[in-house]
């Protein structure tokens, strides 16, 4: 069955296309967010669980972040010279490599410290294929969605994201729940991995059959397929660049503090077990994939700036009574802090996705991409969840992790503010 949003100088794409390329983002959150989860776990694997394994662990997690601008640069300009689907591809596979020789990896007492810098190589080589992942399924799903339901469709990126996150922090506590914690660190840790490199393969086989981008094409039919991309982008779309890293930078603090980082404070912090921990986060999951299609076609009625502007307003002034509640409070109000902060970090993701594709056209669209959003993923995500933990451990307040989020939300929220609409008129 195919869809009638057909493109000048493209083919209508196939509904299985955009199917395939919503859920393509399964893989790459699910690995991700897998290491995070899972991070108490691999601190005492990979770095023999003393004192600051924890820190070393989520240090390497921030240091691999910086490899996902680079790869978005490398993805992107392939992306922008030789069509999405080649991309999509490329970082597919080189994905499906780093999960598998992650689950064979040996550990911390058959190696000592090189099990540890043998994971951090792995994640450079995770982040660097991430890094034209996301971006690239965005154009894709943007470029090939109906103009009035662009935020809709777009914002399905950010829904299969969560299916991917929510899948690992199942696989996640399905494994810790099951296995004694001897077995769990001597083998029971590869499993997870094992599971995510077979999905990545298959996504790959399924990815194989996808058709290019209808914008694409209708580059290189009118013969507008940018020579130097990034060259380009920088030159005649800088404070597009400007924009789409401040929504980035909201995006990721409230998705990498306020979802991802919770099941290791909930630990860190003694008010749950890890068990417990990933239980309540695969709640926090289910919230997230509940409320991002109902946003993004709020930003199809309403538009991308107020959307987004409440939503700065929401992430500056909940995230310090959440994790406050998150460490002091009983067991309901822990649950109603995760599920308000799963909730808000959900719907910027949401609108993100289109707001920020929208601020570039066809060509060149990947490249400014990478230039705007991963380079803010790798400061605001990356960085922020080893910053969280190595703060709270300096001053002791529990909920410096929300001040984190409403400082950033306060510094972006002019800049959404004062920036032009992008949803189209239909």
């Amino acid at each position: 069955m195919r869809m009638t949003n057909a493109r000048p100088g493209g083919s209508p794409i196939t509904r299985a296309s955009m199917v395939i390329a919503a859920l393509s983002t399964v893989v790459e959150w699910y690995d991700f967010t897998l290491y995070l989860y899972f991070a108490t776990v691999l601190s005492r694997v990979f770095f023999g669980g003393g004192d600051h394994s924890l820190l070393a662990t989520l240090a390497g997690f921030a240091i691999s972040y910086a490899m996902r601008p680079l790869g978005a640069l490398v993805f992107g300009v392939i992306g922008d010279r030789l069509g999405r689907r080649h991309t999509l591809l490329l970082s597919m596979s080189l994905m499906t490599v780093a999960m598998l020789v992650t689950a064979l990896l040996p550990d911390y007492r058959h190696m000592d410290v090189i099990a540890g810098y043998l994971l951090l190589l792995l994640r450079c080589l995770m982040a660097f294929s991430v890094g034209g992942e996301y971006t690239g399924v965005v154009a894709y799903l943007l470029e090939g969605s109906e103009k009035q339901h662009r935020g809709l469709v777009t914002s399905l990126a950010s829904a299969a994201s969560e299916i991917g996150a929510l899948l690992a922090v199942g696989v996640s506590a399905l494994t810790v729940g099951l296995l004694s914690r001897e077995h769990l660190d001597a083998w029971g840790w590869r499993i997870p991995f094992f599971v995510g490199a077979a999905l990545a393969g298959s996504v790959w086989i399924a990815r194989s059959a996808m058709q290019e981008s209808p914008d694409f094409e209708r580059q290189q039919a009118r013969g507008s397929v940018p020579e130097t991309p990034v060259r380009d982008t920088l030159a005649n779309h800088r404070i597009a660049i400007w924009r789409t890293f401040a929504i980035s930078a909201l995006g990721s603090i409230t998705y990498y503090v306020g979802i991802t980082y919770v099941p290791a404070f909930l630990s860190s912090t003694g008010t749950l077990g890890e068990s417990e921990s990933l239980t309540l986060s695969t709640l926090a999951a289910v919230a997230v994939i509940l409320i991002t299609p109902w946003v993004g076609s709020l930003s199809d009625r309403v538009g991308r700036k107020p959307v987004l502007g409440w939503l700065a307003v929401l992430s500056a002034a909940l995230p310090l009574a959440m994790f406050t509640l998150m460490a002091h409070g009983t067991r309901w109000q822990i649950i109603v802090a995760t599920v308000v902060l799963a909730c808000v970090a959900g719907g910027v993701s949401a609108v993100g996705a289109p707001a920020t594709a929208e601020q570039f056209p066809g060509e060149g669209r990947l490249s400014g991409l990478a230039l705007g959003v991963t380079v803010a993923t790798a400061i605001f995500g990356g960085v922020t969840p080893f910053l969280a933990e190595l703060l709270i451990r300096v001053t002791g307040w529990s909920a410096v992790p929300g001040a984190m989020i409403a400082v950033i939300a306060l510094a972006v929220l002019p800049v959404l503010l004062t920036m032009p609409e992008t949803r189209p008129r239909v």
